[in-house]
């Protein structure tokens, strides 16, 4: 396992590199990787089977570096986690927009979907409406896991054996596609819908059972909860997609969001051009986003 750090993917002078954030000195030290391998974002790190960390070069103030997306292409679907805390299942439940409804509010199960990879956008990139698509943008925060280990069957008691670390997504979800489809690939995957970052943890940096995540919308507080509310914790959601898919290195499984999306207010509360997102998880920072409206 990595030594606990916090690792950014980030560009300088038009190229890619991976390297350590000192969030107290506001500098991050990038690790001595080719150009070709920083290209993968920190899968560059989580490649290289438990060998441990390249050595790292003089640091870099955050402020000449521009962050991006941790894992920037994702080598396949992000897994996603369905209605995972108590209230945000009650208040999606009785949205309309609940293709799983009638099985009641609370999962017996997980409910599992996908984002895919070209949905993935880094901090401070805007998150592009069209409204000729959807006027239904909701807003989810999630603790995402990143897989650092291969396994299939993977037991609860092992689970976290197979965790390299976390960051932090926003699970952007056109609510009318959500409903219109009856399923949520569409409406999750849209282009830009994937925010991520702003940048990754290893797993024995944060202390799970303290954690805590909350949305703002221009500067209003939306969602305030405490990732051990999950309804199915994180060891069960690894069980149970191991449970015949191989997990491999790089996966990312974003956990579930609480209470307090767009779609539980009445009126809803939708997301518009001039919005400003900020998702926060303890431990980890703060992932931050403008809402745009597609031009063309």
């Amino acid at each position: 396992m990595e030594r606990s750090m916090r690792v950014a993917t980030f560009s300088i002078g038009g190229e890619r590199r991976v390297g350590i954030v000192d969030a107290d000195s506001e500098t991050i030290a990038p690790f001595d990787l080719t150009v070709e391998r920083a290209e993968s974002g920190i899968l560059a790190l989580i490649d290289r089977n438990g060998a441990g960390a390249p050595r790292t070069l003089s640091p870099i103030p955050l402020a000449q570096v521009e962050l991006e997306a941790p894992i920037p292409q994702p080598r396949r679907n992000i897994f996603c986690v369905g209605k995972n805390y108590y209230e945000h299942a009650h208040e999606f439940a009785k949205s309309g927009f609940d293709s799983s409804a009638a099985a009641g509010a609370i999962p017996k199960n997980p409910i599992i979907f996908s984002k895919v990879p070209e949905s993935v956008i880094a901090n401070r990139a805007s998150v592009m409406i069209d409204s000729k698509v959807s006027t239904a943008i909701d807003y989810e925060a999630e603790l995402a896991v990143i897989i650092g280990k291969a396994g299939r069957g993977i037991s609860k008691e092992n689970a976290f054996d197979h965790v390299w670390g976390y960051t932090i997504v926003n699970d952007v979800t056109a609510r009318d596609l959500q409903g219109k489809y009856s399923q949520w690939l569409i409406g999750k995957s849209q282009d830009t819908f994937c925010p991520m970052g702003p940048w990754a943890v290893t797993r024995d940096e944060i202390d799970l059972e303290k954690t805590g995540i909350r949305c703002f919308v221009n500067g209003e507080l939306r969602q305030d909860s405490k990732i051990p509310l999950l309804i199915f914790d994180i060891p069960t959601i690894i069980a149970t997609l191991s449970e015949g898919i191989t997990l491999r290195p790089g996966d990312i499984i974003a956990t579930g969001t609480p209470a307090g999306v767009g779609i539980g207010f009445d009126p809803p509360k939708y997301l518009k051009a001039g919005d400003f997102v900020r998702v926060e998880i303890d431990g980890i920072g703060a992932l931050e986003n403008p809402i745009a409206e597609r031009l063309q």
